[in-house]
């Protein structure tokens, strides 16, 4: 379908997996959440997997499409969900069709181009060694588009995709909303972390390139520091990460900060847990790509600790944290200690971190700057 000329009302759909849960499911329920601030842009999802995602997605008023399970050694399974694909593009017209990783693009490509609908991929992240989901991707023609979650991932797609149209868009992320002191307090009281303590925040998948051992690491040299504690969030979504949370609980014993780490999981309110923090740090050993969180944690007003690599840099500046080199506990010990024994230190890098963040994600601008995008290729992607 080519998008009429008299109107720039445009449907895409997200053809994702939707079984795990983390930055790009977050970026794409603000999409949903925030839709009335760009409402010439409407987003279906096709999801495979049912589970945090999908609940969420429900939640928010979303339209989502049903795939079914799908196993790669498991070839009917493919067949399967490309049938149903093909059968939901038969009944439905949409102007765009969106992937968000090679997987999704290898098994479900071949039946969006069957239908010469512009397929866009939106990329996350360029990993150093090609994985086999992005091979079979490459046998079928390249995107029309990818669009890129920062310059660091820009500069990166032409290990990917040589020729291929791109464009960076940061990533919507929506101001929080308010909480009332008296809801922070009952936050403390049930992670037992006293009123007066400085807390300092990483919230991050299970994985070892998050820096959650470099951050145990570091905050052990300040075991003669009184009245900081740390809250480690993050859940099991994968056999291999369980095995890394038994390491960094394991760590905590280790290195004789067991009693002021807690390892709290899965939360449903990241935003609070924000609002309630006096830090976000997240020293991540290989780049992050972009880093919703590090935006999330300046709209909360707090300073911002991370490594000097990827995305972050394009985040955080002078103004509002510091960058520090991977890897190196004691200079991310130094930087911390700074922070903890300076409060007006932490209140100056927080007052400016609200206007950093809309400045560089602000959701109605970036979904229309995605709309445009999108529309420009759906009225002349297939001429």
């Amino acid at each position: 379908m080519i998008v009429s000329e008299t109107t720039n009302d445009l449907r895409v759909l997200h053809v994702h997996a939707g079984n795990l849960y983390g930055g790009v499911e977050a970026m794409l329920l603000t999409q949903v959440r925030q839709r009335d601030l760009c409402p010439a842009l409407e987003n279906s999802f096709a999801l495979c997997f049912a589970g945090r995602f999908s609940e969420e997605l429900v939640a928010a008023g979303a339209t989502v499409h049903w795939l079914g399970n799908v196993r790669v050694r498991q070839p009917f399974s493919i067949r399967r969900v490309r049938r149903n694909l093909r059968d939901l593009l038969r009944r439905e017209v949409f102007d765009v069709v969106v992937v968000h990783s090679a997987w999704s693009r290898a098994i479900f490509g071949t039946v969006v181009r069957s239908f010469e609908i512009p397929l866009v991929f939106w990329l996350h992240d360029v990993p150093d060694a090609m994985p086999w989901p992005e091979r079979w991707a490459r046998w079928s023609r390249p995107p029309e588009l990818v669009v890129c979650n920062s310059n660091y991932t820009a500069d990166r797609l032409p290990k990917l995709y040589p020729q291929v149209q791109s464009k960076v868009v940061y990533c919507p992320v929506a101001p929080p909303a308010a909480y009332s002191s008296d809801d922070l307090k009952k936050l403390r009281d049930e992670f037992q972390t006293p009123e007066d303590a400085v807390v300092i925040l990483q919230i991050s998948r299970l994985e070892p390139h998050k820096g959650q051992m470099a951050h145990l690491e570091a905050l052990a040299l300040l075991c003669d520091l009184p009245g900081w504690v740390c809250w480690q969030v993050g859940s099991v979504q994968k056999a291999e990460e369980r095995q890394y949370s038994e390491r960094i609980q394991a760590a905590a014993i280790r290195l004789g900060i067991k009693d002021r780490i807690r390892f709290l999981g899965w939360q449903t309110d990241a935003h609070k847990l924000m609002a309630a923090s006096d830090i976000y740090c997240q020293p991540n050993l290989y780049p992050e790509p972009f880093g919703i969180t590090f935006v999330e944690a300046l709209y909360q007003q707090k300073p911002v600790v991370a490594t000097l690599l990827g995305g972050p840099r394009e985040i955080v500046d002078d103004s509002c944290g510091f960058l520090v080199s991977p890897n190196d506990a004691l200079q991310l010990a130094k930087t911390l200690r700074k922070l903890i024994g300076n409060r007006e230190l932490r209140t100056q890098l927080g007052a400016a971190g609200p206007q950093r963040a809309q400045t560089l994600c602000d959701p109605g601008r970036q979904m229309r700057h995605l709309h445009e995008a999108f529309l420009s290729l759906a009225r002349n992607g297939l001429n």
